[in-house]
């Protein structure tokens, strides 16, 4: 086996030499495997080991062999204790899951903290094909069916081609000692119970299945390199526009399609949809419906759907109180910019207006709509509009709304931000002194 690792780096993972790399060891057979076949081949490697605390004596047991197997090859090892039951009952994760994020948070602050190339994992074929029956059972798209990936950033899994009866044989001709771990004998996890009770039931149908299963993979991920390929082209294609806030797909472009709903799902599949007939009834529905994730939303709007994040990390800001009419002030759209001028250089324009300075009264604030606002949009003169027509007649879908800034004196709408002033604070004759008010994005 050391020849067939060997010759598969060399082949298909040559960028791990001369790189600093961490292996993540559980003490198992297959990461104990795995840290023997990377010193023999000479590789830079340090050890990582995850105490889970979950198996009390024997999790203790575990780690200290991880050190005593680095001090027998002379290597740096780092070990870290988590209490993995309290991380699962604070962010509501099963404890396999909970245990995954802390593992893999860790090699990955590990590896940013302390400038280690790749992170190498000890998975298998055999790993591959419970993942495979796992994400078939459960219902995927062929994304799921494609297996884990060989290469994913700084993640490397070189043991991918070999099985676990390689592995094992290896250890045994070797003399490799390493820690059984007593949980992955249990049926109650779905992945324990493909492996003991399921896979062996297709490998006595299918003695080959291994290598049947390597073949199916290769042509399903020949046949994502297709569909990947079709899905770029056909993005590119019915993208509307992009900005800042969001991106604009045509509905058209969708609906002109024999199976839209599996174009949907792999445009917007990256951004944690899952409720893909509401997104396909999307095409069909009013403007103002929308799904959400819990990262992204996507919003019909007229003849588009609209793509856009949503920030649970700022907390957007009522109102913004402006302190002083001669300076510039950040706001979330970009800053505003304060400035007393002796005339009108120029006619309004979106970003930039002139107002009687004299007309303003305190408070001045910042601010997003609120119901029943409404203002004498400029060249109306003094005609009342309510805020919510003046966006229905401009035709702002829901994100240009919720992004609508107004600059408001004593509560009256002075300007809507980049868009209409206000009639009855513009200069005239009588203007004393002019206000320049400009928004620079």
């Amino acid at each position: 086996m050391l020849k067939e690792f060997q010759d598969h780096l060399e082949s298909r993972l040559s960028f791990l030499k001369n790189r600093r790399l961490l292996i993540a060891i559980s003490g198992g057979i297959d990461s104990v495997v795995l840290t023997h076949l990377c010193y023999k081949y000479d590789l830079n490697i340090a050890l990582a080991h995850c105490n889970f605390n979950l198996r009390g004596k024997d999790s203790d047991a575990d780690e200290d062999f991880v050190l005593q197997l680095a001090e027998d090859l002379d290597l740096e090892v780092f070990i870290e204790s988590f209490d993995t039951e309290g991380y699962a009952e604070e962010h509501k994760r099963s404890i396999q899951m909970a245990a995954r994020e802390l593992r893999y948070n860790w090699f990955t602050e590990l590896s940013e903290q302390l400038k280690f190339d790749y992170v190498l994992t000890a998975h298998h074929t055999d790993d591959n094909l419970e993942t495979f029956l796992i994400n078939f059972t459960r219902g995927t798209g062929l994304e799921g069916l494609t297996g884990i990936p060989e290469v994913n950033d700084i993640f490397v899994r070189p043991l991918l081609p070999f099985s676990n009866e390689q592995i094992a044989d290896y250890a045994k001709v070797n003399q490799i000692r390493w820690r059984d771990d007593s949980s992955n004998k249990s049926t109650k996890y779905l992945r324990n119970k493909l492996r003991h009770d399921v896979i062996p039931i297709l490998k006595e149908i299918n003695p080959s299945l291994l290598q049947s299963f390597q073949n199916t993979l290769s042509n399903l991920n020949d046949t994502s390199c297709i569909v990947d390929g079709a899905i770029e082209s056909f993005r590119k294609e019915t993208i509307d526009s992009v900005t800042n806030q969001d991106i604009k797909y045509k509905v058209e472009a969708f609906k002109k399609l024999k199976a839209p709903k599996a174009y949907l799902y792999e445009v917007f599949k990256e951004y944690g949809f899952t409720q893909w007939d509401d997104i396909l009834n999307l095409l069909t529905a009013q403007p103002g419906k929308y799904v959400a994730s819990l990262t992204h939303r996507l919003i019909k709007d007229r003849d588009v759907l609209i793509l856009t994040s949503i920030n649970n990390d700022e907390a957007v800001e009522e109102s913004i109180t402006v302190l002083d009419t001669n300076s510039t002030l950040k706001i979330p759209c970009g800053f505003l910019e304060f400035s007393e001028v002796d005339m009108v250089s120029h006619e309004h324009d979106e970003h930039c207006i002139y107002i009687d300075k004299g007309l303003l009264h305190s408070p001045l604030t910042i601010r997003q709509k609120k119901q029943g606002d409404a203002f004498s949009p400029l060249g109306m003169k003094g005609k009342k509009k309510k805020l919510s027509k003046f966006f229905k007649d401009e035709k702002f879908s829901l994100v240009d709304k919720e992004n609508t800034w107004l600059f408001c004196s004593d509560d009256n709408i002075v300007w809507v931000i980049g868009k209409r002033a206000d009639d009855r604070f513009k200069v005239t004759d009588k203007t004393k002194h002019i206000l320049k008010i400009e928004l620079i994005q």
